[in-house]
């Protein structure tokens, strides 16, 4: 039997034959259990047959999350890949190189293809993407959506550092979904956690994080996408503040509807 006819003999395998922590919740999505996140990833390894992604950006959840995976044992089963915009800040390549010499792992770079960038740059002049919602998108799409694509090749489940109370847009965010455009599962582990339970958690295991959150830089992005908040703004304000669409999104996990992406939700059948 092939990774991908497992994956879906897995979709849709009765409640009792889901991992234990994965129950049906409302609307038919994933729920995990109350376990910590080494359990929760530990199942969705168990579960997922094939190749299993990790897309770290370095902000503080994904940076729990590689604290977790490496001190669990898990790097062997779970890859480490980041996509390198070429625009980000200095920091974040200062962390990249720290959390590989911490926990002794290979982050795998994917970056925007030369011709593609060449021709954006052409087409809208170096910092072209504040010119429109239109042209800042193009621009997510040639420097993140593509790399994406690269990065999940072959894969069969994609963990990400999501959480549901991160924005409205992805207030729906649950543990474990199918991600059909992508034909795989889609793991999000910290998905009902809130900021300061992953702030506690990053500084009770001294995990390396980015000094721009000291800053107020509390989503990052690319740099002249991404500034600092003030308090009482959501978390997601300084990321193309000049845009007045609410969602904040650059197509990796919200569509240009401003819905997150996904086909349908894990589902148990009776």
């Amino acid at each position: 039997m092939s990774a991908r006819t497992e994956r879906r003999s897995f979709l849709a395998a009765p409640a009792s034959l889901l991992p234990p922590a994965v129950e049906a919740g409302a609307g038919g999505r994933a729920r995990a259990s109350a376990g910590d996140v080494e359990e929760r990833l530990r199942e969705a390894c168990a579960a997922i047959p094939g190749r299993i992604v990790f897309t770290t950006s370095f902000g503080l959840e994904d940076q729990v999350l590689t604290h977790v995976i490496a001190r669990s044992g898990l790097g062997g089963r779970i890859s480490f890949v980041t996509l390198d915009t070429g625009r980000l800040f200095p920091e974040v390549y200062d962390l990249w190189a720290q959390t590989e010499e911490r926990y002794g792992v290979s982050i795998q770079a994917h970056l925007p293809r030369a011709d593609d960038v060449e021709r954006l740059v052409r087409d809208q002049g170096i910092n072209g993407f504040r010119i429109s919602p239109e042209a800042r998108k193009a621009c997510c799409a040639v420097r993140k959506l593509v790399p994406l694509d690269q990065a999940l090749q072959g894969a069969s489940g994609w963990i990400t550092g999501l959480r549901a109370d991160q924005s409205h847009a992805r207030a729906d965010t649950s543990f474990m979904e199918e991600d059909a455009q992508r034909g795989l599962l889609k793991i999000s582990p910290l998905h009902d956690w809130s900021r300061e339970r992953a702030l506690e958690f990053a500084q009770g295991h001294d995990v390396p994080l980015n000094p721009l959150h000291e800053r107020g830089f509390v989503s990052i992005g690319c740099a002249p996408c991404t500034r600092a908040i003030a308090p009482g703004e959501p978390e997601r304000a300084g990321r193309w503040w000049w845009e007045q669409d609410a969602a904040k999104e650059c197509g990796l996990h919200v569509g240009s509807d401003g819905r997150l992406v996904r086909a349908r939700a894990v589902e148990a059948t009776s």
